[in-house]
C-alpha cells in the first residue's frame, strides 16, 4: 500500500498535549441528584415509543443512572486508550490516536457524527490497529479519532458557519500536524460530510474515501441525467420518512438554542433526545439494550453531559443548513470512494441504490451490508473493519 508510513512525530506548527479524561466529583453528585429531582411527565396515550422516548423504558434507566452506572469505571478504561489535544487555527480540538501494532500503519481518520462521539469507533479501532490478532484479513491502520468541534473535549467556535466544510479543513491541518503526508478517511452522519469534503476539495493527500452512509443530497437539477426508477423510489421514500420523523432537525436546524436549555438542564431530557434516536437509527428491532449494552448508552449520554455540550454539537444542524451551500452540477469527489451500506431499516439514509451514490462519488467498492444501522462502528465494528482493510488493500 503506497500511503503506509512509520510512525509519524508531530509538526511543529501543530501544539500537541496528551489529554486525560478527569470529571470532577461535584459534577457527578450533581448529575445523580438531578436525576433524582426528575419531574416525570405523564404516560404518552400511545404504544411504546410511538410518540418519542418510552416513559418506563426511561424511569428504569434513569435508576440505572443515579444508583449503578460507575462513570469512573468507564472513564478508567477511556484513559487507557492515547487522548490528545491540538490548537488547529485557534480551536481545541480532541482527538485518539493509536498507532498500528506493526509500526507500519495506513493512516487513517474516522469522524463520528451526531448524537454520538468518538466513542463510536472504540469498538472498531482495534480491529484496525492490530488486524492480525483479531483475524481481520488486511493492512493495519495508524487511527485518528478527532471529536467534532462541539463535541465531548473538543471546542466550537463562538461563530456560526462551523460546517462540515469547515471542519475538513480542520482535519486535514489535524493529519498533517501529526506529521502524515498520505491518508485516508472514513465518516458516518456529519462524519461522511467532514470526509465528504476533505476529498473533494483538498484531495492531493487522500488515499481514499470510505463512508457507512450518504450525508449528501447529490446534484440532480438541470443538465443531471434522469433519475433511475430505483432513484425515484428512493427520493420518494426519503421524504416519506422526512414528514413523520425529521421533527429533531427542523427544531435543531432553527432553534438550537431553544432545545438547548433542556437538554443542559436536565438529564432525563438529554437521556430521552439521544437515546430515541439510537433505538430509531440502530438495527435493533426496537430493543435499544439488545443491540448496545447499558453502560455503553449511559456513558454516550454521560459524555454529554460532563462536556456541557448537547447545546453546541446541535448546532451543527444550524450551520450545516444556513451556512453550507447545496452541491452544484460540478461538484465531484473524483477520490476513490468504498460505501459499507448500511442503515436497511431506515428510509432516509438506507439503502440507496448505487447509481444515486455514483452522481457524487468515484465509486470503487459498494458493500451493502447484512445488518447494522447507523451507528455501524458500535454496531458491526468486524463488518466495518473488514469493509474498511478491504477497500484500501484494493487501491
Amino acid at each position: 500500500m503506497t500511503g503506509t508510513s512509520p510512525p509519524p512525530e508531530p509538526a511543529a506548527s501543530l501544539h500537541i498535549e496528551p489529554f486525560s479524561i478527569r470529571v470532577d466529583d461535584e459534577v457527578l453528585s450533581d448529575l445523580r441528584a438531578r436525576i433524582r429531582r426528575t419531574r416525570w411527565p405523564v404516560p404518552a396515550p400511545a404504544a411504546p415509543w410511538e410518540q418519542g422516548t418510552d416513559l418506563p423504558y426511561l424511569r428504569e434507566l434513569l435508576a440505572y443512572w443515579a444508583d449503578e452506572f460507575d462513570w469512573r469505571a468507564q472513564e478508567q478504561k477511556l484513559n487507557a486508550l492515547d487522548h490528545f489535544r491540538a490548537e488547529i487555527d485557534g480551536v481545541g480540538i480532541h482527538f485518539i490516536h493509536q498507532r498500528a501494532a506493526d509500526g507500519q500503519g495506513i493512516p487513517l481518520i474516522l469522524t463520528h457524527g451526531w448524537p454520538s462521539s468518538f466513542l463510536e469507533f472504540l469498538p472498531v479501532m482495534p480491529l484496525l490497529t492490530d488486524p492480525a490478532a483479531n483475524g481481520v484479513d488486511g493492512p493495519a491502520f495508524d487511527v485518528v479519532i478527532p471529536s467534532l468541534p462541539g463535541y465531548a473535549f473538543s471546542q466550537r467556535p463562538a461563530h456560526t458557519g462551523v460546517t462540515t466544510r469547515y471542519v475538513a479543513g480542520l482535519w486535514h491541518r489535524l493529519m498533517g500536524g501529526l506529521g502524515y503526508q498520505r491518508y485516508g478517511a472514513h465518516g458516518t452522519d456529519f462524519g461522511a460530510g467532514v470526509a465528504t469534503f476533505m476529498a473533494m476539495d483538498e484531495p492531493g493527500p487522500m488515499l481514499g474515501l470510505h463512508l457507512s452512509n450518504l450525508e449528501f443530497r447529490p446534484y440532480i437539477g438541470p443538465e443531471s441525467r434522469p433519475l433511475s426508477e430505483a432513484e425515484q423510489a428512493y427520493v420518494a421514500q426519503v421524504q416519506r420518512w422526512d414528514d413523520v420523523e425529521r421533527g429533531y432537525s427542523a427544531i435543531q436546524s432553527t432553534k438550537p438554542q431553544t432545545v438547548a436549555y433542556g437538554l443542559n438542564d436536565s438529564p432525563a431530557a438529554l437521556a430521552a433526545w439521544m437515546l430515541e434516536k439510537w433505538r430509531s437509527w440502530s438495527d435493533c428491532g426496537g430493543d435499544l439494550e439488545g443491540r448496545f449494552s447499558r453502560d455503553f448508552l449511559l456513558t454516550v449520554v454521560t459524555l454529554y453531559w460532563v462536556t456541557q455540550t448537547a447545546a453546541t454539537s446541535v448546532r451543527d444542524y444550524f450551520d450545516n443548513r444556513w451556512s453550507l451551500a447545496d452541491l452544484a452540477r460540478h461538484d465531484y469527489v473524483d477520490l476513490p470512494t468504498g460505501v459499507a451500506v448500511f442503515d436497511h431499516h431506515l428510509v432516509s439514509e438506507g439503502s440507496p441504490p448505487r447509481e444515486w451514490a455514483e452522481r457524487l462519488y468515484a465509486i470503487r467498492r459498494w458493500t451493502p451490508m447484512p445488518r447494522g444501522g447507523h451507528f455501524a462502528a458500535a454496531e458491526e465494528p468486524e463488518l466495518l473493519a473488514r469493509d474498511i482493510a478491504a477497500f484500501f488493500a484494493e487501491l
